[in-house]
């Protein structure tokens, strides 16, 4: 028969495991340092939001598990909230699709991936304010007919792809009248690489994402309609990029957000731009 202390320390070791699968942040765990570790996901291949490389150049963070480095404009968000919190950082690489359930298992504390606000992802985790606003843009070839298109209207009958699971595959693409719009892609990259090969004649994807990629395909042209008479139709929500976090967690969600809100949109226009200078590619 079990002594009330063993039982009473099996109950312990229960409820504190319950607090990890209920999506709890990892405050009371540490790497050595005396400092909680904030565990952050990311698919460390989505330049210029966040990418995986060799060396720690540039401030790159160490991957988890791993010889090689994160960076990108997401690491270093990440970096400045655990600056500003007091905690060490812990890059965890995951592809797209784990990154929300890994969030509602408590294996990481939170997802800092380019993730849209959408009231869809609302329904399983909860998010911060937004720490980036992305317009939504196209890349076609110079040399494509629709490389002078004024509109989305002007896109009409091309094929077309983009990511998986996102709203330029699921709500833009599907606005380009007569659209041929092709399986999607499982990563920004290979979405770049489906345009570069001739596979398709554009791609739908955010300004950043866009921006970086004219670094890496200098004979691609950015179509930007957000200010004309025929913009894609998103609304703030699919635009708005934040942190994702459990439903649970409010407390590091009210925390991070009060980091967010000494940021100004400038800020993170600078630091955007500060990631797509030094992204392998650029260089």
């Amino acid at each position: 028969m079990m002594t009330r202390r063993i039982m009473a320390t099996l109950m312990t070791a229960i409820l504190a495991m319950a607090v990890v699968f209920a999506g709890g942040s990892s405050e009371s765990t540490d790497n050595g340092s005396g400092r909680p570790v904030l565990r952050v996901a990311m698919e460390c291949g989505y330049a210029p939001y966040n990418w995986t490389q060799t060396t720690d150049a540039n401030g790159a963070v160490p991957i988890s598990g791993s010889n090689d480095y994160a960076n990108g404009y997401d690491v270093m968000m990440a970096k400045y909230i655990c600056e500003q919190l007091g905690y060490d950082l812990e890059i965890v690489k995951l592809d797209w699709d784990s990154l929300v359930p890994a969030v509602l298992s408590g294996t990481v504390d939170c997802v800092i991936a380019g993730q849209s606000i959408t009231s869809e992802r609302l329904q399983m985790v909860d998010f911060t304010t937004p720490y980036y606003y992305a317009s939504i843009v196209c890349l076609v070839d110079k040399d494509s007919p629709y490389a002078s298109a004024q509109g989305v209207s002007d896109l009409a009958g091309a094929s077309c792809t983009s990511q998986m699971n996102t709203i330029w595959y699921d709500v833009c693409l599907p606005q380009i009248p007569e659209a041929n719009i092709l399986p999607a892609q499982d990563s920004a990259p290979a979405m770049l690489v489906a345009l570069d090969s001739g596979r398709v004649d554009l791609v739908c994807t955010d300004m950043p994402t866009g921006q970086a990629a004219l670094v890496a395909y200098p004979d691609m042209v950015l179509l930007d309609f957000s200010e004309g008479d025929d913009p894609f139709v998103v609304s703030e929500e699919e635009i708005n990029i934040g942190i994702s976090l459990n439903k649970n967690n409010s407390e590091l969600r009210d925390a991070i957000n009060s980091v967010l809100a000494t940021l100004t949109v400038d800020d993170f226009t600078r630091m955007m731009d500060e990631a797509i200078s030094v992204q392998p590619l650029a260089q």
